[in-house]
């Protein structure tokens, strides 16, 4: 772990004691500043408080009093604390320096980073490029929004490991310094403007991923997206594009049906387990990426023609009687559904259904061409049912997800799909959308091994 001078003897408000918070705190005070960490959380809901005041830092719970900041130089907050907090608005106004953990993890890093930002495919991105460099050479370790806190990760890498960084834009918006040796920028849909203002500012913090990058490094982007291009033009790194649309010869793209990097073919798509045009843009994105960071090509076309998918996200799940099963629970929402069916040129049981905001199911109308049955459940099973009537398609009612798999194997054929792709929020049901897609996979692992 390197040392970060500046830090010692400075006093640093860290704000919010989720377990990012908590982390900094710790590696501050190991770094040798003088801590504080401040929650709006009482102290009995904070059981990591005892830990902390064990290692010299001072407790605050129970609200926000601005007196936490006086004698502060620096400010590293949880991501997903907004900039309208009146801690984070103080700090502002007093020209205190506001950082997120990445910027202390990249600081502290004897490792080199790759770093992959973008609206969808971050998490799958991230652990194909991860296992991409396994057996490389490069021992990744993987962190960051993906789960696993980055400056813990950081805190343990050497200089022969390679940390594979999932980023989002909450957490670029605190980087001051951050430099990966890679990074990736997947796509830009409007997201997180509750956040972020406006579109311009969500797409600002975006770009921060590559603000400090020199000729040395690289960034790897999507062609195929105009806004992702324009936001790149001034950004002083090499730049290696990936596009599922055209052939960028000093890049990653398809051609003649096989994904290359630059002159090298990898693999053919027809050999690759993930579906969706989606995920090409994800695998040729990853391609590009393990590439630079030193990962051989063998690995890379074993780990396209084996990876079954990040759990919940477009995952195979296995087959049965010549059926196989997809989980998708992460779909929670119609884009997310339609990129989901776009990936399968077979019949298709659809399972979906969940929350009701209100949206307009007819958007998945020209995505039903192969779906042959839907099975609806939770507070949209009726919407989704006048879809299916719109689109001349079979569909039944059920009430969870298990029922309504049972029902979609019953309605489903040897060579079909199952697929559960809610296109709805789960909190009708389920506390998350991990529960949903847990019960599903917990049913059709059932049927795939009996016990």
């Amino acid at each position: 772990m390197k040392q970060v001078k500046e830090l010692i003897g400075k006093r640093v408000l860290v704000l919010g004691m989720a377990k990012s918070g908590v982390a900094s705190a710790l590696l501050l005070a190991r770094l040798g500043a003088e801590v504080v960490i401040n929650d709006s959380k009482s102290r009995a809901e904070q059981p990591q408080a005892g830990e902390l005041e064990a290692a010299g830092i001072q407790v605050v719970c129970g609200g926000h009093p601005l007196t936490v900041l006086d004698g502060c130089s620096l400010l590293v907050k949880n991501p997903g604390i907004p900039y309208t907090n009146i801690v984070v608005k103080e700090a502002e106004a007093r020209g205190i320096p506001i950082w997120t953990e990445i910027e202390l993890a990249y600081l502290i890093s004897e490792a080199e980073m790759v770093a992959i930002t973008g609206s969808n495919g971050k998490t799958t991105t991230t652990t194909l490029v991860k296992e991409m460099l396994e057996h490389s050479g490069r021992k990744p370790l993987i962190a960051g929004n993906i789960g696993t806190v980055a400056s813990e990760v950081a805190q343990k890498a050497k200089a022969e490991h390679v940390i594979v960084l999932e980023v989002s834009s909450f957490q670029l918006m605190g980087t001051n310094a951050f430099q990966p040796k890679v990074a990736v920028w997947l796509n830009i849909f409007d997201a997180h403007l509750d956040y972020h203002g406006t579109r311009e500012d969500y797409i600002a913090a975006k770009a921060r991923i590559a603000a400090n990058m020199g000729p040395a490094d690289y960034l790897v982007y999507n062609a195929d997206d105009p806004t992702v291009v324009q936001a790149i033009a001034r950004i002083g790194a090499t730049l290696v594009p990936f596009s599922r649309i055209n052939v960028v010869e000093d890049g990653a793209y398809v051609k003649d049906g096989t994904i290359f990097f630059k002159d090298e073919p990898i693999l053919a798509l027809a050999d690759a387990v993930l579906p969706g045009a989606h995920n090409v843009e994800n695998m040729l994105a990853a391609t590009a990426a393990a590439r630079l960071a030193g990962a051989t090509v063998e690995q890379i076309r074993h780990v396209l023609s084996h990876f079954p998918g990040v759990k919940h996200r477009l995952q195979y799940v296995g087959s049965w009687e010549g059926r196989q099963f997809y989980n998708d629970s992460k779909a929670t929402n119609i884009l997310a559904t339609k990129a989901a069916l776009s990936g399968f040129a077979k019949p298709v049981v659809l399972i979906a259904g969940g929350l009701d905001r209100g949206n307009d199911f007819d958007e998945l109308l020209a995505s039903l061409k192969y779906v042959k049955a839907v099975v609806a459940y939770g507070e949209t099973k009726s919407k989704l049912l006048a879809l299916a009537a719109k689109a001349n398609v079979q569909a039944v009612t059920a009430e969870r997800v298990q029922d309504a798999t049972e029902k979609a194997v019953a309605l489903s054929q040897p060579g079909d799909v199952v697929l559960l792709s809610p296109a709805c929020a789960s909190w009708d049901q389920y506390r998350s959308f991990e529960e949903r897609g847990d019960e599903f996979l917990d049913y059709v692992n059932t049927i795939i091994k009996p016990s």
